[in-house]
């Protein structure tokens, strides 16, 4: 049960009201209603989301990265949410459970990224010069660096707030890894 006051996008107001009925207009998720809460909260999620689609990173590459630090923070909502996602991108069911595991064998470069990723979140930043390297060696640059950190401070974002909401899952649930 949400621990957040849930906001009806149909009786929302001011600002929220604006949000609802134009970018977030037929995706009243609950992690939207409990961001409701707060118009810079919303504003700031979709702030950050319209940027990181302008990333060096595809949309696959984006999903990898919420899965995987998804899992990581133990987030169901996220995990079920970039999973009906990921698929929409590309990934196979395969890539999108080794994204949760931290190891996709069938593609180096998401495979690495994952990697990456999840070394970002487990070392708190502090990645090694050996983890740059592995990282850089399947094609990723400096930029990708860069908007891959972006994108984990999203996914960490997004963790958090249904962490504190206890946001009930309206996706699918992500299969089991």
């Amino acid at each position: 049960m949400p621990r957040l006051k849930t906001i009806d996008p149909q009786h929302a107001t001011g600002r929220v009201k604006e949000i609802f009925d134009g970018p977030l207009k037929g995706k009243a998720f609950n992690i939207f209603k409990a961001m409701g809460n707060s118009p810079a909260a919303l504003e700031g999620y979709l702030g950050l989301a319209h940027a990181l689609g302008k990333t060096s990173l595809s949309g696959a590459e984006r999903e990898v990265i919420q899965l995987a630090v998804g899992e990581a923070n133990g987030c169901s909502y996220c995990t079920a949410a970039h999973t009906v996602t990921g698929r929409h991108e590309g990934l196979t069911d395969a890539q999108m459970l080794g994204a949760r595991r931290g190891s996709i064998e069938d593609n180096p470069r998401l495979d690495a990224l994952a990697k990456f990723a999840l070394a970002l979140h487990e070392k708190r930043g502090w990645v090694s010069d050996d983890d740059l390297t592995s990282f850089k060696s399947v094609g990723f640059d400096d930029t990708h660096i860069a908007d891959v950190l972006a994108t984990y401070a999203m996914a960490t974002y997004t963790n958090y707030f249904n962490h504190i909401n206890q946001t009930e899952v309206d996706f699918p649930p992500a299969p089991n890894v």
